[in-house]
């Protein structure tokens, strides 16, 4: 099983962390007012970044470490993460 650490970008420009076994499926639910609590009112939210991991216990670990992240430094994350992907790299 792969466990994913995300992050979605909220209809007013705020930034949500989580984890789940499902990214579809969770993202979905955040759009559907059934994930988290802080995501209810920013709806609809877009994936905007992800990472896969091998153990619920590391993803967890990392969605800690990215939620003690300031906003500027999640950007930046995410940019690496898109020009990564645009180069063909698609690590993670």
């Amino acid at each position: 099983m792969k466990f994913y650490v995300y992050i979605v970008c909220c209809v007013d420009g705020s930034l949500y962390t989580g984890y789940t076994n499902n990214l579809d499926s969770r993202v979905l639910k955040h759009n559907k007012g059934k994930g988290a609590k802080y995501t209810r009112g920013r709806r609809p939210v877009t994936l905007v970044y992800h990472e896969v991991h091998e153990t619920k216990s590391i993803a967890m670990k990392r969605e800690y470490q990215i939620k003690k992240l300031s906003h500027f430094e999640k950007m930046f994350l995410i940019s690496e993460k898109n020009e990564e992907q645009r180069v063909g790299l698609n690590i993670g």
